[in-house]
């Protein structure tokens, strides 16, 4: 879950910018030596990105830097690192960096962005809907939609299928082959 970008929750769709934001989960876990989500910290910790967002903006950002590195690493390049990993997990989708000017700041051939103090909250809108007709699926459509069911090739939309479906996931990797 902590790797899934705030917009695939709500849409269920990914995309380079979801890409985006799961690699800079990954570069704040490297540098902080903890995963994404943990349970057992207090509340303040649970969130690697919240918290390593509020160490940012009180100017203690390498206080996140995993301890058992003790000092042994170059403060400008795990601070780098970190920045742009928070960077990529900016909230707003559309205020990411692309792969390449993450690759350039990380190469110290441009500058480090200016974040936000605080973690912004990410604002979506909901379609409007009847609270009568309300079906939830994970792609946002309505299961018993015929139109959906046309488009959908999976067995669980096939109307001659009584099984369930895992899910979309071979379509979805066939779309990913077709996108490279």
């Amino acid at each position: 879950m902590g790797y899934l970008a705030p917009e695939c929750v709500t849409t269920g769709k990914a995309s380079k910018e979801s890409d985006v934001y799961s690699f800079g989960v990954v570069a704040l876990e490297i540098t902080c030596g903890r995963r994404s989500v943990e349970t057992r910290q207090e509340t303040s910790k649970v969130s690697l990105v919240e918290w390593v967002w509020n160490l940012y903006g009180r100017g203690q950002l390498l206080d996140a830097v995993d301890k058992m590195l003790l000092t042994d690493f170059d403060e400008r390049q795990m601070e780098c690192l970190m920045i742009v990993g928070l960077w990529c997990c900016h909230p707003d989708y559309t205020l990411r960096p692309s792969i390449r000017q993450v690759m350039n700041v990380l190469n110290f051939e441009s500058s480090l962005p200016t974040l936000p103090s605080k973690l912004p909250v990410p604002m979506y809108h909901a379609p409007p809907m009847s609270m009568g007709e309300f079906s939830y699926t994970s792609s946002g459509i309505k299961a018993d939609s015929e139109s959906y069911r046309a488009q959908c090739s999976c067995s669980s939309c096939s109307p001659k299928s009584s099984m369930v479906s895992p899910g979309p996931t071979k379509a979805l990797l066939n779309t990913q082959k077709s996108d490279i």
